[in-house]
């Protein structure tokens, strides 16, 4: 069975002072690659007179390679964006996207010093973060009678699953939405509740 994966509750912040610079971290949870360069850009956007925006995100599952970004937005190449990015893999956590504003206090900081600041400023924004679990979905269509129709709904919330659509006519057509890697269990319960006269198919 699939436990899927750890995503973000809430938005985080936070703000540390070094060397006169001031760095603010913020996460997010942003729901694929779009989401997250909306939500970068809602931040540029909130603060317009810093020198540097440097983010990173994993906008997909943790294991999704194809959905991952990041930028040093003017720093030295690898001393923000990498190191953002790093922490967030390491966290395991999907669906999330990591800015760190700089406001420059005058004082530079190093290639060895800004790695420090941006990973370290993630490193303690992921240490406040709550998270919950993201499980993946899959989708079924199933046909009942109507006398049918209670026994399947308690199967489907049983399994935390939904019923995202319903088609009354004769029959009941139903669009089931099941955690991924349940639907054998689901299926062998579906065939003893209704006496082997219920079956589901994938949704194509």
């Amino acid at each position: 069975m699939s436990t899927g994966w750890a995503i973000p509750a809430e938005s985080v912040e936070f703000s540390e002072e070094i060397k006169k610079s001031r760095f603010i971290t913020l996460l997010a949870h942003t729901d694929g690659v779009e989401a997250a360069r909306q939500w970068i850009q809602l931040v540029r956007a909130a603060h317009p007179q810093a020198a540097h925006h440097c983010w990173a995100y994993v906008a997909g599952s943790p294991s999704d390679s194809q959905q991952l970004g990041f930028s040093d937005d003017g720093e030295p190449a690898g001393t923000a964006g990498k190191p953002i990015l790093a922490q967030l893999m390491g966290a395991e956590i999907g669906e999330i996207s990591a800015v760190v504003v700089r406001y420059y206090g005058g004082i530079q900081l190093g290639t060895g010093g800004l790695v420090k600041a941006y990973g370290g400023g993630v490193q303690h924004a992921l240490k406040l973060l709550l998270t919950a679990r993201r499980v993946p979905m899959q989708e079924f269509t199933l046909i009942c009678d109507y006398a049918q129709l209670a026994l399947v709904e308690t199967l489907v919330a049983r399994f935390d699953g939904s019923i995202t659509e319903s088609l009354f006519a004769g029959d009941i057509t139903l669009t089931l939405a099941l955690p991924e890697g349940t639907n054998n269990d689901f299926s062998r319960q579906l065939t003893d509740i209704s006496r082997g006269s219920l079956q589901m198919r994938p949704l194509q």
